[in-house]
């Protein structure tokens, strides 16, 4: 079992990152603020411009440790990788699959299975847990109209009508997410998915968690040899890692949206922990971002049943395991792509 590392995050926007020996070194203005060894890390994301040196590029990509660089807003911009692992066969069996619309709607329904039964399921959980301070009715008519949803997604062999039925799952979904949240109406209140930007609290959180599992997902598939850019139901596009997109369906609902729900339900941040912005935009701010990714790495590391494997393990491996079952498909080992079920 591959072990869990931590993830360094770097969240001050005036930091470089340079290699000393066996370490990665934080400086700001030439001046050494703190050391971490590499060997306790499997990868590093920055959310400062200056970046990093060459050296530690290098030493990064040969000890395949993920460096990422993204904005202070958290917009993905680069990521360093080195020599590909795994089998060429592999990568050239996905791209055939890829290539191939029937092939790849085999896969993509059974991601979007379980997507959507994750999602209904945090409709579920909440229903089960504060049943008095919801509208249980309205959350139970959307639980249903997912479930009946289920069965047409196995049944689908076109792409396109897949999507249309994912697009619709989630609309049912997020009409009832205000449902969800349990914390400050005044701060936390959802009306719809909005990006770029995020224009409140929630879906300020919302884009960064799914930064963040973006970024998990193309680490965990690139680290079983397969190639995060090519996907089967998010299309090629440049600079897209859409077989990350693809993958980090199904943990979108039991991931993201809860570790979001879960922090505004216990009043982890309050309306001081963003920025609210003159073109109506709503980010996290530096103490935000830090007390978020704490958090993060601490659900990380919660253990859980694997539904599949039946193997205990902590979250942070999840999007791994996951993409070794792919893996393990596309070679012929599964029959099919068995799809992380939230229990």
């Amino acid at each position: 079992m591959r072990r869990l590392l931590n993830t360094l995050f770097v969240t001050s926007e005036d930091i470089y990152l340079s290699l000393d020996g066996e370490n990665v070194v934080a400086n700001r203005e030439k001046n050494v603020v703190a050391r971490y060894p590499l060997h306790t890390l499997s990868a590093i994301i920055s959310f400062s411009y200056p970046g990093a040196s060459p050296a530690l590029m290098g030493a990064c990509a040969q000890r395949g440790i993920s460096l990422s660089f993204c904005t202070p807003r958290g917009k993905f911009l680069a990521r360093v990788t080195g020599e590909a692992n795994g089998n060429v066969l592999l990568r050239r069996t996905q791209y055939r699959v890829a290539d191939n619309p029937a092939q790849s709607c085999l896969i993509a329904r059974t991601m979007v299975f379980g997507k959507i039964h994750n999602a209904r399921w945090s409709i579920e959980r909440t229903r089960r847990d504060h049943g008095l301070r919801v509208d249980a009715r309205r959350l139970g008519d959307v639980s249903e109209q997912l479930k009946r949803l289920m069965p047409q997604l196995l049944r689908q062999t076109d792409l396109d009508t897949l999507r249309g039925l994912e697009g619709a799952g989630a609309t049912a979904y997020f009409s009832v997410f205000d449902q969800l949240i349990l914390g400050d109406p005044a701060v936390f209140h959802f009306e719809t998915r909005n990006r770029r930007p995020p224009v409140d609290p929630v879906n300020a959180l919302l884009s960064f968690a799914y930064s963040l599992l973006s970024h998990d997902c193309a680490w965990a598939l690139e680290s079983v040899g397969l190639d995060a850019y090519v996907g089967f139901l998010h299309r090629d596009r440049p600079g897209r890692s859409s077989l990350a997109l693809d993958l980090m369906e199904e943990f979108r609902p039991c991931v993201a949206d809860r570790f979001v729900l879960t922090c505004i339900n216990n009043r982890i941040f309050q309306k001081s922990d963003f920025d609210y912005r003159e073109n109506g935009g709503v980010f996290l701010n530096e103490n935000g971002k830090r007390v978020f990714l704490q958090r993060w790495q601490e659900r990380k590391r919660d253990v859980l049943t694997h539904p599949f494997l039946g193997e205990k393990v902590p979250w942070g491996l999840v999007p791994y395991l996951q993409a070794l079952l792919l893996a393990r498909h596309l070679r012929g080992d599964l029959d099919i792509y068995p799809p992380f079920l939230w229990k």
